[in-house]
């Protein structure tokens, strides 16, 4: 059987988020190549012969630069295996997708992209916050944390970043400060409301709501611990209308970026 590559969205948080056709390339694996924003159980998922390989980042340490994790993706698939890579969310937001199936495809060999449900619409609605509403927010955009500071990436425009009705920011506790900070002096309000969203969709999940003036301070005491989403916009008032979601009553899942 000759190899092929599966990059695959494991949705966020619970294991049950993943889509039908990412649990089925997953159950035919040889090979996982997991990242560490996934439910410890997804990995059960695969068959009993399957290497399991983390290739995720923590603060400070990477396990596999992404060249190297592009490198070994093309050397498995010359091998001949069914190889998965598993990422948290959707594999086409800020997930790298794009260079893994680069190299493949320079490399002259097959893959498939498997959609997954992304932590940008996911997240926000597990903390009852739909990112479009009706005559209020009938647009969003979705930045990375850690690109999104006023100097870190000069391909980002603060004032039309401000002027989105809704902005999502995913990655967002390591620069919320600056984040906050440029919308503000770009021009939004510093009373629209804000929701940083902590370790959403699992038993952990906990939501901070302020403004966008005083989120920060308010972070600063409580600590939530990441990964988390922030919400800025009027959206973000919903939160206390729509919460459905009592973490207490979820499955449970083990994440891997608690071990």
């Amino acid at each position: 059987m000759s190899g092929k590559a599966y990059l695959v969205g494991a949705g966020p948080g619970r294991a049950d988020l993943i889509t039908v056709r990412g649990l089925t390339v997953l159950r035919q694996a040889d090979v996982v190549l997991y990242d560490r924003l996934i439910a410890a159980a997804l990995l059960d998922e695969a068959p009993a012969h399957a290497e399991r390989i983390l290739v995720g980042k923590r603060p400070g340490h990477h396990a596999f630069r992404q060249d190297g994790i592009n490198e070994t993706l093309v050397r498995l698939v010359r091998e001949g295996l069914q190889v998965v890579r598993l990422k948290g969310g959707d594999p086409g937001v800020f997930a790298h997708v794009a260079e893994e199936a680069a190299a493949l495809a320079a490399a002259g060999l097959p893959f498939e992209i498997v959609p997954g449900v992304s932590s940008a619409l996911a997240v926000p609605l597990y903390a009852g916050i739909p990112l479009t509403w009706r005559g209020v927010a009938t647009a969003f955009t979705v930045v990375s944390g850690h690109e999104a500071t006023p100097h870190g990436c000069s391909g980002i425009s603060w004032s039309l970043l401000a002027a989105s009705p809704t902005v999502v920011v995913l990655m967002a506790l390591g620069r919320l400060e600056q984040v906050c900070s440029a919308l503000i002096a770009a021009g939004r309000n510093p009373d629209t409301p804000a929701a940083l969203i902590s370790r959403g969709a699992t038993a952990q999940q906990a939501t901070l709501r302020a403004t966008l003036a005083t989120l920060c301070d308010q972070q600063r005491l409580i600590q939530l611990p990441p990964p988390a989403v922030l919400v800025v916009g009027e959206v973000a008032a919903l939160a206390d209308r729509l919460a459905w979601y009592n973490p207490a009553q979820s499955p449970g899942d083990a994440m891997l970026w608690e071990e």
